[in-house]
């Protein structure tokens, strides 16, 4: 999973200028999602592998930790997190391995102010905390409501 995630490595420099996906232009999302009581918005998919380089898992207490202190703070109004397997190919050994993983799930307005560097502080600690290679980011354009 790590370098699948390197691949998106650089969605997260272009997320300050991310928008929804024009189909009639900018009016025509709004006024697209506003059939369905809805406004334009970003789904965004975090992609956490939970197996550090030497082979040591991190732990549903160590997860449940960095989730409560390092992304709920900067994602209070809501999240999901899925349990799942992931796959990933090592930068240095090019080996494909399997690891458990987790995936959080945030809705969000595209235009709201620091998502990129909330993002970021997430990305990077998880790395440094870790001992990560990457954190994948994944950004879909769509509607919401809530």
């Amino acid at each position: 999973m790590r370098a699948v995630a390197a691949c998106l490595l650089a969605a997260s420099s272009l997320l300050a200028s991310c928008a929804p996906a024009a189909h009639d232009g900018p009016a025509g999302d709004d006024l697209a999602c506003a059939r369905f009581g809805a406004r334009p918005g970003i789904e965004i998919s975090l992609l956490f592998g939970l197996s550090r380089p030497d082979g040591r898992p991190i732990t549903d207490a160590e997860w449940h930790d960095f989730l409560s202190r390092a992304v709920t703070p900067r994602f209070p109004d809501g999240l999901s997190v899925f349990q799942a397997s992931g796959q990933w190919r090592d930068r240095t050994s090019l080996r494909i391995t399997s690891e458990p993983s987790r995936i959080v799930w945030i809705a969000a307005d595209a235009r709201a102010p620091g998502l990129a560097a909330r993002l970021d502080a997430v990305r990077a600690q998880y790395r440094r905390d870790f001992q990560q290679q990457s954190v994948g980011l994944v950004l879909r354009a769509g509607c919401q409501a809530f």
